[in-house]
């Protein structure tokens, strides 16, 4: 199924039924007085969040939604039958904003969660209400008011403890595939990853958390260069950074440090608030270094990144293929979660993934 993470929909509630002016008509009752009844309500449509919901596919083919109107008032003290509301179902994560106005209608951070997009209008009254010792045979009624109508934007961002960043090639997948039993794509060229990947890694029977992957990153991606821009909101929710730097490219041309600079600079320029996360630096592909090389590479790396950027909060060394330095950097993040953990549960992110 194909993976879709924005769309724009249109909701339109139900009006109200109207109002109706009617009198009693009955053999032997000569001034049976007003007996019209109100209208109906219009349908409303609703947002559930629904952990079993992993994508907004739906909503790229299916963008309107309308709500039937109430109906309206009958004689004899009839009041109309309200509409049933709609009920649209969105993947926990789902941030829903007005287009018009630019103001965030909802967001679906936890599973069951309800918010009404667009209210039915009311029913209009009918005469009954209008009826007084001086207004014995009111005509009066009202229409029903006009439901809601609105231009939404779905945005998904993943729900996930940890979130991976890096450029194209870092090793992202391998080292989710390697602590995880999430199976995202792996081969040796760039920009394998096309849509975020979610994976539960387990620490032990009772303690686990949900790490994200995300497509590569590369200079100028704020701009709208690359993939990866298009999924950095899924790492807004993340408590974690981990920035995957590759120490041993296949490009003899390549430079680890500038790359790794580039990356910080990009979540600067999307989001400072993302850029204020902790980050971790983790160097990848030891494998590929003699081991009598390791100290004096991964030192000249980052005595270079010092120069460019503030230290990070902490430094890994691994190799996602081989599982070097995997267990270790598994048990820091599990501290480091549990010793900053968030008020609500993640269980419906792990259960989603």
């Amino acid at each position: 199924m194909k993976f879709v993470d924005e769309s724009n929909i249109e909701v339109h509630a139900g009006k109200g039924g109207d109002g109706i002016a009617s009198f009693r008509r009955e053999k032997f009752i000569p001034r049976g007085g007003p007996d019209g009844g109100d209208g109906g309500r219009g349908g409303s449509i609703l947002a559930l969040a629904d952990r079993n919901i992993n994508t907004l596919v739906e909503y790229r083919f299916a963008r309107i939604h309308r709500a039937r109107n109430g109906e309206k008032g009958r004689g004899s003290d009839c009041y109309g039958k309200a509409s049933d509301d709609i009920t649209l179902r969105f993947p926990v994560g789902t941030v829903i904003t007005d287009i018009e106005s630019g103001e965030v209608l909802a967001d679906l951070s936890v599973d069951g969660q309800t918010a009404v997009l667009a209210k039915g209008g009311q029913g209009g009254l009918g005469n009954i209400h209008f009826k007084s010792s001086t207004n014995r045979s009111p005509r009066q009624c009202t229409p029903g008011t006009l439901g809601e109508s609105r231009r939404l934007k779905l945005e998904l961002k993943v729900l996930a403890d940890v979130g991976l960043l890096g450029m194209p090639n870092a090793g992202k997948s391998t080292y989710i595939r390697s602590v995880s039993a999430a199976r995202p794509k792996v081969a040796d060229y760039p920009f394998t990853t096309l849509h975020p990947n979610l994976g539960v890694v387990r620490v032990d029977e009772n303690r686990s958390f949900v790490i994200a992957d995300i497509p590569g990153l590369i200079e100028g991606a704020a701009e709208g260069a690359g993939l990866g821009h298009q999924f950095l909101r899924h790492l807004q929710r993340t408590r974690l950074l981990l920035h995957l730097v590759d120490l041993a490219p296949f490009d003899e041309d390549a430079n680890p440090a500038n790359d790794a600079r580039a990356i910080v600079e990009e979540l600067r320029k999307y989001d400072e608030a993302l850029f204020r996360k902790p980050r971790w630096l983790v160097l990848n592909k030891v494998d590929l270094i003699p081991p009598e090389e390791r100290e004096q590479r991964v030192q000249a790396f980052l005595s270079a990144y010092s120069r460019l950027v503030s230290e990070p909060e902490k430094t890994f060394i691994i190799s996602a293929l081989t599982g070097e330095g995997g267990r270790e950097l598994t048990f820091a993040i599990m501290e480091h979660l549990q010793r900053n953990a968030r008020t609500e549960p993640t269980e419906s992110a792990e259960d989603s993934a």
